[in-house]
């Protein structure tokens, strides 16, 4: 973008990190896939695979994001020539790398695949939704960290709370982006009856995303690009405090969703109700495959 110093613009691209994010991210998101496929055809509801694929895709709009946070992925090889990043395509003068669909699925889509049944079946309840954000917050974390460090890319801007040069409060914001979106997705599962119902998936992943990091984050997106003077380190520290409060405050709404006890805990006649609507439940998955069917 024009308004990316030209000392960025010009960092060499770690071309060994770029191979490992690219091998490693593609090797797990087969995985993935493999455990969508098996688990979808188990419980008869393609909800697993459509919930992967929904973030792959929303991966397309990455280039709004970087330029919202001020991430630039580095383009130059070690003789200073562009062209480095395997990309499929740029947008606002951001070369995108090809990883960030795998790195989409992984982030964004495991809490779905991994924990989405016990949320829609009620097993889990809300003590367990702020382990799932804390637990997501760390997993970017670590992701972002070594990547960053990597010099596979870097987040430019005058961000506050830096540790091993990441911001925190975009593992923050992804943290709440991936806790909503599972729960609200979770929420459609259990009220549609066809596996059409199920593709608003694909719709609700880009709601959330942009929802809960252009929402949520606006206060410190805001702050990092007032004009100067009114742009200053002060400024944007309080805004990112902002930020990070309303994503707590999210995650909390959310899990007034969410039983307050688990299912092991409830009397024996409240357990025998979780019972059945669980069994509603896989009733519904049914009717799903002898729809799709």
């Amino acid at each position: 973008m024009g308004r990316t110093p030209p000392g960025i613009l010009d960092n060499e691209l770690n071309e060994v990190m770029q191979a490992v994010l690219t091998v490693a991210s593609w090797g797990l998101v087969l995985v993935m896939l493999v455990i969508a496929w098996r688990l979808g055809k188990k419980q008869r509801t393609p909800f697993y695979i459509f919930a992967c694929l929904a973030a792959a895709v929303a991966a397309f709009a990455e280039p709004l994001y970087d330029v919202a946070f001020d991430l630039w992925f580095y383009d130059v090889n070690s003789s200073g020539a562009s062209g480095a990043m395997w990309s499929h395509f740029t947008a606002y003068d951001i070369v995108q790398p090809n990883w960030s669909h795998s790195g989409y699925m992984i982030l964004y889509a495991n809490a779905a695949l991994f924990i989405g049944h016990k949320i829609a079946r009620g097993n889990w309840g809300r003590r367990e939704l702020f382990m799932i954000f804390g637990a997501e917050f760390l997993i970017s974390c670590t992701f972002e960290m070594i990547a960053i460090n990597g010099n596979a890319y870097e987040y430019w801007g005058p961000h506050q709370f830096r540790v091993f040069q990441y911001p925190l409060v975009i593992g923050v914001l992804e943290a709440a982006q991936v806790t909503t979106f599972t729960v609200v997705a979770c929420l459609l599962w259990n009220k549609v009856r066809s596996w059409v119902g199920l593709l608003g998936l694909f719709a609700l992943f880009p709601i959330t995303f942009f929802g809960v990091n252009f929402g949520v984050g606006s206060p410190v997106i805001i702050a990092m690009h007032l004009n100067d003077p009114a742009s200053t380190g002060f400024v944007v520290a309080c805004a990112t405090l902002i930020s990070i409060a309303w994503a707590v405050a999210l995650v909390y709404g959310l899990s007034l969703f969410m039983p307050k006890e688990l299912e092991s805990s409830l009397p024996t006649q409240r357990r025998r109700d979780v019972d059945l609507r669980q069994e509603e439940h896989e009733g519904v998955g049914a009717g799903v495959a002898a729809t799709a069917n």
